[in-house]
């Protein structure tokens, strides 16, 4: 194996550095996002192993980059570009993931609240989430509690689950 490395390292570096930049300007230009998210991903982390390999094939002409600095300029001008991407996104207040934001809104939502999203009454909804375990406040009151409240009252987790307990009327049979 590592003769095959060895002998296919820049080869196979070359291959799938064009993967990730054809999938890569595809997913810029949002052309067929669904074929190219999990190629760019999963072949990009493949990438690595040959340009691990490349880099110390190569080592004494890298290192030679090191002693003289010549990867100084592109390593800063490389961080700061880096950094203009991710320092808005990190500290962002608003924004995000749309699906997100409203799955969490659905969560932190009220059985009064929610059920209309759901073309339901919230009588409709109170009996849908009983059917399904979920303990709802003897008196009745469906506008005080959140569901995610509701659901871990009744000792079940928030999240994908009680959104799919909340959407869907029937458990999905295997």
């Amino acid at each position: 194996m590592l003769r095959v490395l060895k002998t296919h390292g820049t080869t196979f570096t070359i291959v799938l550095f064009a993967v990730s930049a054809v999938s890569g300007v595809a997913l810029f230009f949002h052309w067929g996002s669904a074929a190219f998210h999990g190629m760019h991903e999963w072949l990009s982390m493949l990438l690595l192993a040959p340009v691990v390999l490349h880099l110390w094939r190569n080592w004494p002409g890298f290192s030679g980059y090191l002693k003289r600095r010549q990867l100084l300029v592109p390593a800063v001008i490389g961080l700061a570009a880096s950094l203009a991407f991710a320092v808005p996104a990190l500290t962002a207040t608003s924004g995000g993931n749309p699906m997100r934001a409203a799955l969490s809104a659905i969560e932190n939502g009220t059985v009064a609240e929610v059920a209309p999203l759901f073309e339901l009454t919230p009588q409709a909804l109170a009996q849908r989430l009983a059917t399904k375990g979920y303990h709802l406040a003897p008196d009745g009151d469906l506008a005080s509690v959140s569901l995610a409240e509701i659901a871990s009252a009744s000792g079940k987790p928030a999240g994908p689950g009680l959104i799919a307990d909340v959407a869907f009327a029937e458990d999905a049979k295997p």
